[in-house]
């Protein structure tokens, strides 16, 4: 049996756990947060989340996990089987993590628990977030899915990086992420319906 390890309100257990639910995978949920403990540093080397184990194996990052499942359940796929078409899957995926939701998550002290964010980085933020959310608009295609025709593991990174970005920059900002982005906002609201994701938030909100 797999287990996934984290907890429920994390970006990152919620995407890796959505993963494992597109591929039909079985698993179980161990809650244990993100930890410098021995214990869960075997799990995760840097101590986040999430990790998975399996057969007393353990993964850690959500693109580990998902190139896991992708050989392991090849289908249904995450990722197209052409190549360059897989590439710019993986490339979404990559802008959308490190170009908007680790730019926003700079905040999230501030968002969510009572930090204070100086001038400077808010400053920053908003200016590097500008870029980032340009750099994702070029590649997203919207068309219907985010990286084109088909569902992949691009559309589980948009839905996860925006549904934490979008939060934080509302409470820091009051203004909308997504604004001027209609493409991603409809691609957001429809993603919300999937059976996969809901479930992952049901259980979120449960």
């Amino acid at each position: 049996m797999i287990k996934l390890y984290g907890v429920k309100p994390s970006n990152y257990y919620s995407l890796a756990k959505a993963i494992l639910l597109e591929k039909g995978l079985a698993f179980e949920e161990s809650t244990q947060p993100p930890s410098q403990e021995e214990d869960f540093l075997q799990k995760s080397p840097m101590g986040k989340m999430p990790a998975i184990e399996v057969d007393g194996v353990y993964i850690s990052e959500t693109f580990a996990i998902a190139a896991w499942a992708e050989r392991t359940q090849p289908e249904p796929a995450l990722l197209p089987s052409d190549p360059i078409e897989a590439a710019k899957v993986i490339e979404l995926c990559c802008h959308l993590k490190l170009d908007v939701e680790l730019v926003a998550r700079r905040l999230l002290p501030a968002a969510f628990f009572g930090a204070t964010a100086s001038d400077e980085v808010l400053e920053t933020t908003e200016a590097d977030l500008e870029k980032g959310m340009k750099a994702v608009a070029r590649l997203f295609q919207g068309k219907p899915y985010a990286a084109g025709g088909s569902f992949t593991l691009a559309d589980l990174f948009t839905f996860y990086t925006f549904g934490l970005s979008s939060s934080i920059i509302q409470t820091i900002y009051s203004k909308d992420l997504l604004a001027g982005y209609p493409q991603i906002s409809k691609l957001m609201s429809e993603l919300a319906s999937r059976p996969s994701i809901s479930q992952v938030e049901a259980d979120k909100a449960a």
